[in-house]
């Protein structure tokens, strides 16, 4: 099959450093690759892949010190994509929806993975608009806010088995993993460790728009005993970080549309504690793979029933349930459905004719 995947330009493929979408698009793409298919990746110039890559821009927008609008950038990402749409057999795309005005009348060859939270008010007249396009989601609880929008299925995640190495959970601390919001829930996770008397490592990236509550909020937190701030890590790092934790914190307050880091702790075999919010519970085998837990008392009392967790069993789940190998087969089932939608939609509409006089 000759697949397009169109990756958001705001960070390489796969990121240097943090960033969720374009680390999925990654994974996707070099195991479509390795499984057969023609591939081609529309991303930014500093991306590695096996696929044929097609560069928009030199650098990922966000470490280009020269990109003020990001906007441009994906106008043009898009116009390059619709002018080689006769390449392909299906275009997967994962910019959010910015590419529909481009692409409805060619809604039968396309596919959109949906990334982010979809409760926004804003967003049911846009899809109203595009009925037409099919759209998949990383979580059920994804798409319950607009339930009846063109969905075709619903693809977890994936990570590559050998990404990650179970580890031991030997270095004795807890771990907090994502980036510094008020939705992640830094400041709970601190909480949760002082109380618990277990030290904290925080692997977290500040972005512009929150340094304010960084500075306001959280900065004064770093101070306390036991916690350690390390900073933005990229993937080769996770793997001694997440495996030498004992546990993950995740109390998240926002409806997490899929949350990969969650997976990533599973790909070490380390438990995770999480607060029942989006996804969670979709993601997580309560008792099995981690805790859900619905607030931060709860947290600190089944903690210890978290640290117990077998983290052999935590990684044989998530190889059945998170390789990258399912991931792939679930979207190329997908292809193949919106392919066959796309021809008897056709057939039908030649089948119709054109409209008579009277009609008219």
């Amino acid at each position: 099959m000759r697949i397009a995947q169109v990756s958001p330009l705001f960070e390489s493929c796969p990121p240097q450093l943090y960033g969720g979408t374009e680390r999925v698009v990654s994974y996707l793409t070099e195991e479509l690759v390795r499984q057969g298919h023609d591939v081609t990746l529309f991303a930014s110039g500093d991306s590695h892949t096996d696929a044929t890559l097609k560069a928009v821009c030199e650098r990922a927008l966000r470490r280009d010190p020269g990109c003020r609008d990001t906007l441009p950038y994906h106008l043009i990402l898009l116009n390059r994509v619709v002018r080689s749409a006769d390449l392909f057999d299906i275009i997967h795309f994962h910019t959010d929806f910015l590419h529909f005005p481009f692409f409805a009348s060619l809604w039968s060859k396309t596919l959109t993975s949906v990334h982010g939270r979809l409760d926004l008010p804003d967003l049911p007249p846009l899809l109203r608009e595009f009925p037409m396009m099919p759209l998949v989601s990383i979580s059920d609880a994804q798409r319950a806010p607009v339930a009846w929008a063109n969905w075709r299925g619903t693809v977890y995640h994936g990570l590559p088995s050998k990404l990650y190495r179970p580890g031991q959970g030997d270095g004795g601390y807890l771990a907090f993993l994502g980036r510094v919001c008020p939705e992640k829930g830094v400041d709970k996770a601190i909480e949760i460790a002082h109380r618990a008397e277990l030290p904290l490592k925080i692997a977290a990236k500040v972005d512009k728009a929150d340094l304010a509550y960084y500075n306001s909020k959280i900065k004064r937190l770093l101070r306390g005993p036991g916690v350690e701030f390390i900073g933005e890590i990229g993937e080769r790092e996770k793997e001694a970080f997440l495996g030498g934790a004992r546990a993950l914190l995740f109390p998240i307050d926002w409806p997490e549309p899929f949350g990969l880091v969650m997976i990533e702790a599973m790909a070490n075999g380390t438990p995770v504690v999480a607060f029942r919010r989006g996804s969670v519970p979709e993601i997580l085998d309560h008792g099995v793979t981690g805790i859900v837990v619905d607030n931060l008392e709860e947290a600190l009392a089944m903690l210890p029933q978290a640290l117990a967790l077998d983290r052999q069993r935590i990684r044989r789940r998530f190889e059945d349930r998170f390789s990258v190998e399912r991931m792939a087969s679930d979207y190329v089932a997908l292809y193949d459905e919106v392919l066959r939608r796309g021809k008897i939609n056709a057939r039908v509409i030649r089948t119709a004719g054109p409209p008579s006089r009277d009609a008219a």
